[in-house]
């Protein structure tokens, strides 16, 4: 299911991240660290946060608000995106309850806005793993954009809350250095809003599901699993809920997934490669990106991909193309081409692949423009 051409109706005026203090660096894993990890990756450290998701989406908003001085009164709606919550379908399987009720998407989302005070403000959660910063966008002009939800000067946010290290497992040598985390806050206003003046208009978003050979993607209990803690050593848990993932066969079909994810978005918009300035993809990995940008060439875009982000992050998931794009916010103009793929829902043989279209505007493109 590819999203429809979003007429220029909705755009982005700011983005807040908020970073863990604790940096784990890959020396930590010792000798149990494949060697040609951090040259595959890109990966030499990754944050990791002694607060749950509800908190760290609070710390990204209010340091939104500190730098932008909006107004959350002027909230209309909060869409939370929270890859690290554990899908309903496993947490049914090994959790009780109560427990399972916490990790809905839908349930954090009405936290967070009963937390910031908003009681009439609009919440919606969903996971989406890595895809979920573009499906949030595709779903903010499907069903809240139609609603006038927004009127004249109200702004909706997407906040992005990624605490992937619970679900880790450190013992792996494949996967345990992977993931950080991160928070990130984006205010999304209307392209006509005089309060929040967008920097880039949202052209197109999607983010749709395909088939792939075999699962590559699930989760179980393991046992007797190391675990980092802030002092540099390391405890043990006995049994701990942890994702598995096939790390090479993600690490074939990305690239092709996020360069057929950028060819949608032209098609579904009349543009071509040659239209895209910039290429802002999904920092899963260093290598995973340049083997995206040979994938895009045939399509007729010649600039590099953006590159190296997950340096002192790691692979932050849904959170990395609204940390890119706040990285690389001044130098960022014209066409701007943001490709994601993720894992798709475990045990099944599926991927996500989704694509955000932006185009800068003249109150960013002016010189001394507001940074995010």
């Amino acid at each position: 299911m590819s999203r429809r051409f979003m007429g220029n109706s909705l755009g982005i005026a700011a983005i807040a991240v908020h970073e863990p203090d604790w940096i784990l660096d890959n020396g930590w894993f010792g000798p149990e660290m494949p060697r040609k990890f951090r040259h595959h990756t890109g990966i030499e450290a990754r944050g990791i946060s002694l607060d749950d998701e509800l908190t760290m989406a609070i710390a990204a908003v209010r340091r939104l608000v500190r730098q932008t001085g909006c107004d959350l009164a002027d909230c209309r709606g909060i869409l939370l995106v929270s890859p690290s919550l554990i899908p309903p379908s496993v947490a049914q399987r090994y959790l009780g309850p109560a427990a399972a009720a916490c990790e809905r998407p839908g349930h954090a989302a009405r936290a967070l806005v009963r937390r910031l005070g908003l009681d009439r403000c609009r919440a919606m959660g969903i996971n989406w793993f890595c895809s979920g910063f573009a499906r949030a966008l595709a779903l903010l002009d499907d069903r809240w954009a139609p609603r006038g939800l927004f009127g004249d000067d109200g702004f909706a946010l997407v906040v992005v809350t990624n605490r992937i290290s619970r679900i880790t497992d450190y013992g792996c040598r494949q996967t345990g250095g992977l993931f950080g985390d991160m928070a990130t806050a984006t205010l999304v206003a209307p392209v006509t809003s005089s309060r929040y003046p967008v920097h880039f208009t949202i052209e197109h978003a999607h983010a749709n599901k395909v088939g792939v050979a075999r699962p590559a993607f699930d989760f179980h209990v393991a046992d007797a699993v190391p675990v980092p803690t802030p002092a540099g050593g390391s405890r043990i848990d006995r049994h701990r809920l942890v994702y598995s993932l096939d790390g090479m066969a993600i690490a074939d079909a990305a690239p092709r997934a996020m360069a057929a994810a950028v060819a949608d978005a032209l098609a579904a918009t009349g543009l071509s490669g040659g239209d895209v300035d910039h290429v802002v993809p999904h920092q899963a990995g260093a290598g995973i990106v340049r083997f995206t940008g040979m994938q895009l060439e045939p399509l007729g875009i010649r600039c590099p991909p953006l590159n190296g982000m997950t340096a002192r992050t790691g692979n932050v998931s849904a959170c990395s193309i609204p940390h890119a794009l706040h990285h690389a916010w001044d130098d960022l103009h014209g066409l701007v081409a943001c490709p994601t793929t993720a894992v798709g829902s475990p045990g099944r043989a599926e991927i996500s692949r989704g694509c955000i279209l932006l185009r800068s505007t003249a109150d960013h493109d002016r010189p001394n423009s507001a940074a995010a």
